[in-house]
């Protein structure tokens, strides 16, 4: 039987797209016959579909869509493996028939919606494009007066619920959340947390030492009262007239801001950094 080299193991990978240790496997079973091993791979599609859900799947998009009347809306964030395949009209198509899906039944528990016709079609496409595709997150908003924007990138969306004002309006802010990612609608609705690590961070900063407690008191007061104008959306410049906060805009229109949802493409996921080489070399020791 010929040796398994790291070489060959990288060469399998790359073609197929599959873990190191399945592409070890089967070049083990395929007597380093790397032609055989792909045809037996492919034979056995099936099972590697499954077995490569467990990869790391950062990249994606998210979609949007809002009702014709602005009663409600939906974003949907799937994921993928690389940007290539992000980009891919069969990865795009399952994107907008997950958020079609979403959007038709309201439903957003990730499991439930797999459970159906998405995780046949999910299951068809990650045999295809050899890579873990998956939804990642579904939300809908609804009630009030519901619009929002995508950003041309495919990597932000924004959902904003106002009462009052009109759907362009909705859209005008929600293109601001975009850019600007504030984390609150008003300054009280930061969480208690949040603002006791902010008073930790700035108690600590060097300017603090040595001062007496009321004058610390005081700073940090003006400190927190700034982070609460940077951090919440009616406190912001908007984008398109920084002359003009959000609130006084929404304002001047009629309307209240309710609430806004804004998902960015892998936020919160942790790619594992790896050297390939080192990584081939201490597997095939073992």
């Amino acid at each position: 039987m010929a040796a398994v080299s790291a070489a060959m193991v990288k060469e399998l990978r790359d073609r197929t797209g599959l873990g190191m240790m399945e592409c070890k496997k089967a070049l083990s079973a395929a007597g380093g016959d790397i032609e055989v091993a792909i045809e037996e791979l492919r034979k056995s599609s099936g099972m590697k579909a499954a077995k490569k859900a467990g990869r790391t799947a950062a990249e994606g998009t998210v979609i949007l869509k809002v009702a014709d009347d602005n009663s409600y809306g939906v974003i949907v964030e799937v994921n993928s493996e690389t940007d290539f395949a992000a980009r891919d009209e069969n990865f795009i198509a399952f994107a907008n028939k997950v958020v079609d899906v979403v959007f038709e039944t309201k439903e957003t528990n990730i499991e439930t919606l797999l459970a159906g016709e998405i995780g046949v079609a999910r299951e068809a496409l990650v045999q295809k494009i050899g890579e873990n595709i998956s939804p990642r997150r579904a939300v809908v908003v609804e009630g009030g007066l519901v619009s929002g924007y995508r950003h041309s990138n495919g990597q932000i969306a924004v959902l904003t619920q106002l009462e009052g004002g009109n759907a362009e309006l909705a859209k005008d802010v929600s293109m601001h959340v975009a850019a600007v990612s504030p984390q609150v609608v008003k300054g009280e609705d930061m969480p208690a947390e949040v603002l006791a690590k902010e008073e930790e961070i700035i108690r600590a900063q060097p300017d603090m030492e040595g001062k007496p407690a009321e004058i610390v008191d005081k700073m940090i007061g003006g400190r927190i009262k700034k982070f609460l104008a940077e951090n919440s959306l009616v406190e912001q410049p908007f984008v398109k007239n920084p002359e003009q906060k959000v609130g006084q805009l929404a304002k001047e229109a009629g309307a209240t801001i309710t609430s806004f949802i804004r998902l960015e493409v892998g936020e919160g996921i942790e790619v594992e950094e790896t050297d390939f080489a080192a990584e081939v070399a201490a597997q095939l020791k073992g």
